[in-house]
C-alpha cells in the first residue's frame, strides 16, 4: 500500500532551521506532484509548498516564500522541505501529500492530493 512517512520535525528557536523529509513507497513517485501542508492547532490545514514531477516547477505560500525550499530526489522517492528563518507562527503539524494524476499543475488545494502522511510536529519557540 502507499505510504508517506515524514521525519525531521522538532523543537527549534525562532530564526533557526529544520529540514523535513517525506519518504514515499507503494506508488510511482515520478508520476506524482508532491506537496507539504501544515495545520496549526485550531486552524485549517493550509498549503505550504509544492513541487512538480521533475522538480522544475515549484509553488509556495506567500507566508513562506524566501524562507522555505521544497526539493525532491526521485532516485530516493523522497521530498524535502528546508525551512529557514523559522517563526513561532510556523508552529504546526506538517504533512506530506502526493497527487498521482500525472499533472503539470502543482495545486494548492488539499482535495487534489490522493495520499497523505501522518504528519510531523514542528514547534518554533520565541
Amino acid at each position: 500500500q502507499v505510504q508517506l512517512v515524514e521525519s525531521g520535525g522538532g523543537l527549534v528557536q525562532a530564526g533557526g532551521s529544520l529540514r523535513l523529509s517525506c519518504a514515499a513507497s507503494g506508488l510511482t513517485f515520478t508520476n506524482c506532484a508532491m506537496a507539504w501542508f501544515r495545520q496549526a492547532t485550531g486552524k485549517e490545514r493550509e498549503f505550504v509548498a509544492g513541487i512538480g514531477r521533475s522538480g522544475g516547477r515549484q509553488n509556495y505560500a506567500d507566508s513562506v516564500k524566501g524562507r522555505f525550499t521544497i526539493s525532491r530526489d526521485n532516485a530516493k522517492n523522497t521530498v524535502y522541505l528546508t525551512m529557514n528563518s523559522l517563526r513561532p507562527e510556523d508552529t504546526a503539524v506538517y504533512y506530506c501529500a502526493a497527487d498521482r494524476t500525472w499533472t503539470t499543475i502543482v495545486s494548492v488545494g488539499s482535495s487534489v492530493y490522493d495520499y497523505w502522511g501522518q504528519g510531523t510536529q514542528v514547534t518554533v519557540s520565541s
